[in-house]
């Protein structure tokens, strides 16, 4: 499967949204989001953004449509996240099943109080407890991208 893996320009977020649509019904926000996505046959078939936040980066998602999976698009859009965003440190909420995936691209696990003030914030509903909630807090220094 041969796609075509780029960051979308913001007339292309509404786009994206779309794609978010099957996985958090999302809305893009030009002014904070980087969103890069997996293109096949012109179709957008994955989405992976990085969303600025006032105290910190954060990659909020990295989705493939269902179809789709299993052929690297996932490993290539967070790759070209990286390369994008990647100079800076940036935060995730992992899902426990995904840090492994996650480590390969030079996340590890952090406590929850070492996420940002605002990143932390909306996991708020995890009551302190991110485990109990599936969730791991993840960091990636700022460094280039090493292939």
């Amino acid at each position: 499967m041969s796609a075509e893996i780029r960051e979308l320009k913001k007339d292309e977020f509404p786009d994206a949204e779309k794609v978010w649509y099957f996985y958090r019904q999302q809305k893009a926000d030009p002014e904070h989001d980087r969103i890069f996505g997996s293109f096949i046959e012109g179709k957008l078939v994955g989405i992976a953004r990085c969303k600025r936040h006032p105290d910190g980066m954060e990659v909020d998602g990295v989705f493939v449509l269902e179809e789709f999976r299993n052929h690297g698009l996932a490993s290539g859009m967070l790759r070209a996240l990286i390369e994008g965003c990647g100079k800076e440190t940036m935060y995730m909420h992992s899902t426990l099943d995904l840090v492994g995936f996650y480590r390969q691209f030079g996340f590890v696990p952090i406590p929850e109080n070492e996420l940002p003030r605002t990143i932390r914030e909306r996991m708020a509903f995890c009551f302190g407890d991110m485990p109990a909630c599936g969730v791991s807090p993840m960091v990636r220094k700022g460094r280039p991208v090493t292939s």
